[in-house]
């Protein structure tokens, strides 16, 4: 899939992928606090809403990582006029080439990115990164129910084949060492507020010229395909938080 068309696609949308900012919060309300002075990445961060709820709640320096600049300079530009400067910085850089020091950083967010490594290898890379206590939260597409719809099974296959269960899910996270702290879904509207009724309205606006434009066709056509079993099989999948922990050393608080 052209990152090209992607990137066309979702130019000027609040989100990239399912979310929102009361979710964010949920998951940080649910979480041992950080330090003041904490080093927080938000990988994969996209136009950067968790980026300026963390940095916004926080109150420490949040670094949103991704490897589309303009992105980044939206983020910039937005924590500019929230007044949050001075708690957002960004680095254009991609998952895989991050230079921080082993046990360095505190906490690790990534909402909807993990995918691009696969859960396994990102828990196993992040984990070398966290200090001991230090925390990873990440949202990733699971199954719900345990026997999910044949057509939602056979377009995750193609699109999406590392898809599990949440318990499967925990189980990866403790066989890589964490601790699961918690988890939980994400409601349907987290779907739809501020990431697919968007994302319709910018098909639509696109639409014209989509028989110009071959590689933005398809990821268009995979899109609307999305879209249209969501709408059907919400039950079935979704998005889920989890929060994990990086042991603390023995006799450490």
């Amino acid at each position: 899939m052209s990152l090209d068309a992607l990137f066309t696609l979702f130019t000027g949308l609040p989100r990239q992928g399912p979310g929102s900012d009361e979710s964010t919060l949920e998951a940080l309300r649910r979480l041992p606090s950080p330090q003041k002075d904490a080093l927080v990445l938000d990988i994969g961060c996209g136009t950067g809403r968790p980026t300026r709820v963390l940095a916004r709640t926080l109150r420490t320096r949040v670094t949103g990582i991704d490897i589309h600049q303009p992105y980044l300079d939206e983020l910039a530009r937005a924590a500019a006029q929230e007044g949050l400067s001075e708690f957002v910085e960004t680095r254009c850089r991609s998952m895989e080439a991050l230079d921080y020091a082993p046990g360095s950083v505190d906490l690790i967010w990534s909402e909807g990115a993990i995918f691009v490594l696969g859960v396994a290898q990102a828990l196993r890379r992040w984990k070398t990164l966290l200090r001991p206590g230090g925390l990873l939260v990440f949202t990733d597409v699971t199954w719900l129910e345990a026997d999910p719809p044949a057509e939602a099974v056979a377009f995750f296959a193609q699109e999406y084949p590392a898809i599990t269960t949440l318990e499967e899910n925990r189980r990866l996270a403790e066989c890589e060492g964490y601790e699961v702290l918690d988890a939980f879904s994400l409601p349907a509207a987290d779907w739809y507020k501020e990431y697919y009724t968007p994302l319709r309205e910018r098909i639509a606006r696109l639409r014209p010229t989509l028989a110009a434009q071959p590689e933005l066709a398809g990821v268009v056509a995979s899109t609307e395909r999305e879209m249209d079993l969501f709408d059907r099989f919400s039950a079935a999948y979704g998005y889920v938080f989890y929060l994990l922990r990086k042991p603390p050393l023995p006799g450490a608080a």
